[in-house]
């Protein structure tokens, strides 16, 4: 079984990074034998502030935009979750889209990649209790990039070459638990 794993750029801000950190993350992922590995941007979803009148979790979705992303998210067995880190979190984009749809991320895998000025590192965090609470099973390895040694003058995405073996590293753990939880499904 080949499994598949959506790379989520988590930012829907003008001016973002988030996209070329998770071209960078895919490009990685070319060679991988036993998943493919799909670029999903959250600002091709245009998903407004949660207007759904009914919880997520009762998947009764009445607006097209929450169909819509809810049939992208089941495709997957697994996610990279591409995150910036603004205020000592995760973007309000990413909480949201996460928030919007409810089974749809049951019994899957996720690994957090982060981008900022201490790696999203507490951004990471914050997904993995978000994670927890929609039956993701997340990953321990995750990849952190510096906004002052991964990016020239700040914009610029340069990682650091280790990053290529850890992104590795993330890649193996993301796919044995995405296959396991896919027995679960």
């Amino acid at each position: 079984m080949t499994l598949k794993i959506a790379v989520i750029i988590g930012s829907t801000r003008p001016g973002r990074l988030g996209p070329k950190v998770a071209e960078w993350v895919v490009a990685q992922a070319a060679e991988r034998e036993n998943a493919s590995y799909e670029l999903v941007d959250l600002a091709d979803y245009e998903l407004p502030l949660l207007d759904e009148s009914l919880p997520a979790g009762w998947g009764k979705y009445e607006h097209e935009h929450t169909k819509r992303w809810a049939a992208k998210v089941a495709e997957f067995d697994g996610f990279v979750f591409v995150t910036p880190e603004y205020n000592h979190s995760t973007s309000g984009a990413l909480k949201n889209a996460i928030d919007f749809v409810g089974a749809e991320w049951n019994d899957k895998a996720a690994a957090f990649i982060g981008y900022g000025s201490l790696g999203a590192a507490r951004a990471i965090e914050h997904l993995r209790g978000i994670a927890a609470e929609l039956q993701i099973a997340d990953v321990r390895q995750n990849v952190n990039f510096s906004l002052f040694t991964d990016f020239q003058d700040f914009s610029e995405f340069t990682p650091a070459d280790r990053h290529a073996d850890d992104v590795q590293v993330l890649f193996d753990q993301l796919e044995k638990w995405a296959g396991a939880m896919a027995t679960l499904r």
